[in-house]
This record gives C-alpha cells, sequence and structure tokens, in this order.
C-alpha cells in the first residue's frame, strides 16, 4: 500500500513539464514497477480518492497488468472536468483551488494543515499532521491535481477519443454519506468508462476505508473472491 509520488514518505520529483511528473500516466507506472519489484506480473488494484484515479489509468495503460480494479468514492476525472456544475464547485472547490500558480493554494494549504496540526491529539492526526506540515508534500499534491486538469484531460481524451475502456472488472464504491452520490449516478457513470462495471454506495462518508472498513472489506472480499479475513 504505496503511497503515491508526492505524498507521504514518497519521493517528490521535480514538476516537468506541464506537470507531466505528476500525472496519473506516471503514477499508475510507479505502481507497475513496485509490484515487477516484488516479483507479481499481474494483480488487482483498490484505490480510494487520487489513488482510484491512479488505479483507473493502470488499467488502461497496463491492462494485461490489471486482473481486477475497485474504486473508491470517485468518478473518472475527465467526467468531473467535463460535467461541471455548481454543486461540483461547491462541493469539491479544491479541484479549482489547488490547480492555482503555485504558491498561492501551498500557501493556504500549509495554514489549514498547520491549525489542524495543533489540534491534532490521536496517534493517527499525529501522523496525518506530519506528513501533511512538509511543503514538499503540499506542493506535491497541488502538482497532482494541476496534473489532473492539464496532461491528464490530455491522455484520457485520447482514450474516449479511440472509445478505449478499462477491460478488467471493475467495482464502484461510493459514500452513502458523501457528496458523490448526489452530484452523480456514480455506477452509470463508470459503466461508460469500463466493460464490467457493478458498484454500490456504502454507508460511510468520503473515507469509506475508515469510516465503514467492515462492509469495505466485506466487498472487497466478495469483489477479488478471496477467504474471509477479518479487518482488526
Amino acid at each position: 500500500m504505496p503511497d503515491l509520488r508526492g505524498y507521504g514518505d514518497s519521493s517528490k520529483p521535480p514538476d516537468g513539464t506541464n506537470h507531466v511528473n505528476y500525472s496519473k500516466r506516471n503514477m499508475a507506472l510507479d505502481g507497475v514497477e513496485v509490484m515487477k519489484h516484488f516479483g507479481f506480473t499481474s494483480f488487482p488494484v483498490v484505490g480510494h480518492d487520487r489513488g482510484g484515479r491512479v488505479a483507473h489509468r493502470m488499467a488502461l495503460d497496463h491492462p494485461d497488468k490489471v486482473t481486477q480494479i475497485a474504486v473508491l468514492d470517485i468518478v473518472p476525472t475527465y467526467h468531473l472536468y467535463s460535467h461541471v456544475t455548481i454543486g461540483f464547485i461547491q462541493a469539491y472547490f479544491h479541484w479549482f483551488n489547488n490547480v492555482r500558480v503555485a504558491p498561492g493554494p501551498e500557501n493556504d494549504i500549509k495554514a489549514t494543515n498547520a491549525a489542524a496540526a495543533a489540534r491534532a491529539t490521536t496517534d493517527v492526526q499525529k501522523e496525518y499532521a506530519r506528513v501533511q506540515g512538509d511543503p514538499a508534500n503540499i506542493h506535491g499534491m497541488c502538482e497532482d491535481y494541476r496534473a489532473s486538469a492539464s496532461i491528464d484531460l490530455e491522455h484520457d481524451k485520447a482514450d474516449m477519443d479511440k472509445k478505449h475502456k478499462v477491460k478488467a472488472p471493475l467495482l464502484t464504491l461510493w459514500a452513502g454519506k458523501g457528496a458523490m452520490g448526489p452530484l452523480f449516478d456514480v455506477l452509470a457513470v463508470w459503466k461508460e468508462y469500463g466493460t464490467t462495471v457493478t458498484g454500490k454506495a456504502l454507508p460511510g462518508g468520503h473515507n469509506l476505508q475508515e469510516d465503514v472498513p467492515d462492509d469495505v472489506l466485506a466487498e472487497l472480499q466478495k469483489f477479488l473472491k478471496v477467504k474471509n479475513v477479518k479487518s482488526s
């Protein structure tokens, strides 16, 4: 379960032309190379939020590697930016704020994260505060969003023009208490991007794997056809 480049303790490469080093194409290749390092030539992929976008690109770019794909609480980036509504802007303002020229959004996020760090009491909150207080991490996150609104859209449009869809079985799970469900027909949208798509809402917020881990685990076990394992 690696941190994406630019996040956590992973590397923070230079931005590159048109934010190329933070493109989902390069992040997907990172994942393929990590799995190759550990001896896996094919594997299922599960991604939440930004990781789900990387998983989507991985399934498109490396169909021989990805056997199954599960995406948590997202619809495809291309769909979001090509179907902008006032509801989407209000619910996901950071999608537009974070793509502004540096260091504007970086400074805003740094101040917000510093305030959150001051309130941190649990080990989990303190760990979030540790990595989110790193200026390189904040910049890497913004570059991820800038890439999504630029070079990633170019890659996505090329696939759309070719009617290139995800061939691997795809499971989409979204937050019943989140914004995605009210804004989009999540399952119907994903069926436009994949050939074999199933999914459902779960009774949690955006961070499903933290809010309702047992529900997420049960759905993934059924989808991946693995034996029952307790989430604890």
